[in-house]
């Protein structure tokens, strides 16, 4: 009976953990989100500017930062935009959707959808990412050189 208790135990563990994270307990640990940023996203995202074809990370994880003050929120907002990006759910500049438009949903399993999500909420420098005096609207001071 000890051998199905410890069984049990183990079960009820598993089980809890997924409940609470929607993934089990370990699955994010198994996968390496900086591996899945490599394969799947750095294609059009640049970790830090210029950007390629899409907004760079460095920003788009202060703008995360910016609106979640719960980390575990923001990785989930953000697993969540990334499994079906909509514009309802855009935390980006609304000038870097009409630069590079809506990113297309990405095929990827929950454990990777969290690793990535974790992995670039962990890539804040806590820079000034924000918009800067012009607002996005152009009316900047123009002083870019």
């Amino acid at each position: 009976m000890k051998h199905s208790n410890n069984n049990l135990t183990a079960a009820l563990a598993i089980g809890i953990g997924m409940l609470a994270t929607g993934t089990p307990a370990n699955a994010s640990a198994a996968v390496d989100g900086k591996a899945v940023f490599d394969k799947n996203c750095s294609v059009c995202h640049s970790v830090a500017p210029p950007p390629k074809t899409a907004p760079p990370i460095l920003p788009i994880s202060a703008r995360y930062h910016q609106r979640f003050s719960s980390r575990a929120e923001g990785i989930k907002y953000m697993a969540d935009f990334i499994k079906a990006p909509s514009k309802e759910k855009v935390l980006a500049d609304p000038q870097a959707i009409t630069r590079f438009g809506l990113m297309p949903p990405i095929p990827l399993t929950a454990a990777e959808l969290n690793a990535v999500a974790v992995w670039v909420w962990d890539q804040n420098t806590g820079g000034n990412w924000g918009p800067g005096s012009g607002q996005g609207r152009g009316a900047g001071q123009g002083n870019c050189n």
